[in-house]
């Protein structure tokens, strides 16, 4: 229950749905009930016509006597009008009370409604708030389809399991006992001894729904793993068709899809058995009541009147639906509750890298960006061991090395998409810990090695996140990217949709997209995971043009991996399994005849 009542918070300010809820519902469970016993004074009427003499009824000394009321009502609208004028008054009014009960129905269906779609809403956000707001580390770890699953699929669960089970639990009972209350009200002795199905009805409801949470445990990870695969596939479509790997791919989809669809039948016969063997119990009881309410009016020992008897039947046939509901509700809340806390592990995953509340704004860059015996660690592998470096405003590192010796982590701690587990990184000589994310990343410009675009416009991907751009600060940004040419070959210009990821630009044209975007931004400090490493020789030609160009008059970091596009660096560091080993300018390292050197040959050796 605590995950049910986390998720229902989603829903404030609640009173603002339930307070009108509560009121239409009381009114439609009132007429709704009335519907039914209307019958009686209906009955009744149509009984006495039949007799040429009219038997008297007495009006009710007290206010409890509700079917009292009823025939004395028929009695003397028959004794005044007649039976047929009778009849009609009798039938209006139970068009009016069947008019009113719809009217509130349908309103607190529609309020309902809205606070479902709130509730979603309030959730979802949460969710991809939360998300957005994690620590890039956070998605080493994680699949792409597990989050997609449960900001997709799970909340879409919780918000009919949860708020549907909200209407239910306040609805239904209410419904249950104002038909109780009518049914004690026309014979307590029939209406006791028609209360043990209740319990009898509720032991083997319970039976069924027992072991429905864990089933539905099971089924939102099955799903979870259908959407990664999927996304993979999609991903990777090119890769699974060059290696004709696409029945190996369609059997892994296939063999979740079919677990799913198992674990789904699972659930689905059982949440179906509540309610036929509900029904069942219900009919089997009425048959019951028959008998012995028959017995009563036959034989005059209740004080039952044969059109009071079949009101009482009809009403007591209607208890089973709220029982009804509540027994399906409570097989469709285990589903919510196990997406819920799918969601809600989302949502309480807590940010590695958040601000201090007391954060200082940075809005610019003066003098240098510093490393001070840094360590960084994933879990138990160290990444970084007691790096030191100093890079000073308008200089141009470059970091060299090895694969895995932790140059890209080394750029990432700058601005700050992870902290170090040891040591300081300062700009300006403060602690990047101290400073406001959002103002640090404003004065850092990033492109990386692989081109990351968006499925939108050639305009919109170079103004990204940048509302207040003109077309002619686009389009200068572009010129210096070296994009502009090629960018007004293609069908609309800058209006151009590039699919997703880029798709229909090639990678030369993706990368000046990229630059072209970091150059709009203009910021001080530009980090460079070298965008020239899997072009061909045209493309890197231009490409490289368009970072010279971004580099000017910029502190620039460059993690290189063609050496020979970093030779003009002011300093050039290489890092070997997180330790920085060699320093100095290209030169300097060549006289060294150490790692770099080695480096150099070999590349010179793999171009030859």
């Amino acid at each position: 229950m605590k995950t049910y009542f986390r998720l229902l918070s989603f829903a404030k300010p609640i009173e603002k749905y339930a307070i009108p809820y509560i009121i239409c519902t009381l009114i439609m469970v009132v007429f709704s009930t009335l519907n039914l016993a209307l019958l009686a004074p209906l009955l009744h009427t149509l009984f006495n016509s039949q007799d040429a003499v009219i038997e008297p009824v007495a009006k009710p000394d007290g206010f409890t006597d509700v079917m009292g009321y009823f025939n004395y009502f028929a009695y003397d609208l028959n004794n005044r009008l007649g039976p047929y004028d009778a009849l009609k008054y009798i039938c209006i009014v139970i068009v009016i009370s069947v008019f009113v009960s719809n009217l509130f129905r349908y309103l607190s269906q529609r309020i309902m409604e809205n606070l479902r779609i709130h509730t979603l809403l309030n959730l979802r956000k949460s969710v991809f708030d939360n998300v957005m707001n994690l620590h890039l580390g956070y998605f080493s770890n994680q699949r792409k389809g597990d989050i997609i699953s449960k900001i997709a699929s799970d909340v879409q669960v919780v918000q009919f399991s949860v708020t549907g089970t909200l209407q239910v639990a306040f609805k239904e009972p209410l419904q249950l006992i104002a038909y109780v209350i009518m049914l004690f009200l026309i014979s307590a002795k029939l209406t006791l001894f028609s209360l043990l199905v209740i319990p009898v009805s509720a032991f083997f409801i319970s039976k069924i729904v027992k072991t429905l949470k864990h089933q539905a445990q099971q089924g939102q990870k099955i799903y979870a793993n259908m959407i990664t695969l999927l996304e993979e596939a999609l991903s990777g479509i090119k890769i699974i068709k060059s290696f004709n790997a696409i029945e190996f791919i369609k059997g892994r989809f296939n063999a979740e899809n079919d677990e799913y669809a198992k674990i789904n039948r699972r659930m689905v016969r059982r949440q179906q058995m509540g309610s036929p063997v509900s029904e069942l119990l219900g009919v089997g009881m009425v048959a019951v009541i028959l008998l012995y309410g028959g017995h009563l009016v036959l034989s005059g020992q209740g004080d039952l009147e044969a059109s009071e008897f079949i009101a009482y039947i009809a009403i007591f046939s209607q208890v089973m639906r709220p029982a009804k509901a509540l027994t399906d509700a409570f097989s469709n809340i285990h589903n919510g509750i196990a997406a819920g806390e799918r969601v809600l592990q989302l949502i309480d995953e807590k940010n590695q890298v958040a601000d201090k509340p007391n954060a200082i704004e940075i809005n610019k860059f003066e003098s240098k960006i510093e490393f001070k015996n840094v360590y960084f660690a994933y879990e138990e592998n160290e990444v970084l061991h007691n790096v030191n470096l100093t890079i000073h405003k308008g200089e141009t590192v470059a970091l060299v090395g090895p694969s895995g010796g932790g140059k890209s982590t080394l750029v990432d701690l700058i601005p700050r998409f992870m902290d170090c587990t040891a040591g300081t990184v300062s700009v300006d000589g403060m602690d990047v810990k101290d400073l406001q994310q959002e103002s640090l990343r404003r004065i850092i410009g990033v492109v990386n090695q692989e081109s990351i675009l968006f499925n939108d416009s050639i305009f919109n991907n170079i103004a990204f996140a940048n509302a207040e751009a003109t077309e002619e600060q686009v389009i200068q940004a572009a010129k210096i990217a070296n994009a502009h040419e090629f960018i007004m070959g293609t069908e609309h210009g800058y209006q151009t949709n590039i699919g997703d990821r880029g798709s229909k630009l090639s990678g030369g044209q993706r990368q000046r997209i990229c630059i072209a975007r970091a150059v709009l931004k203009n910021p001080p400090i530009m980090l460079l995971d070298e965008a020239t490493s899997a072009l061909d020789t045209e493309s890197e030609r231009l490409v490289q043009d368009s970072l010279y160009k971004l580099m000017e008059n910029r502190t620039t970091v460059v993690i290189a991996h063609r050496l020979s596009t970093i030779q003009n660096a002011d300093k050039i560091i290489v890092l070997e399994a997180g330790r920085i080993v060699e320093f100095g300018s290209h030169l300097e390292l060549i006289g060294q005849n150490g790692l770099y050197k080695r480096l150099i040959d070999m590349q010179q050796f793999v171009e030859a």
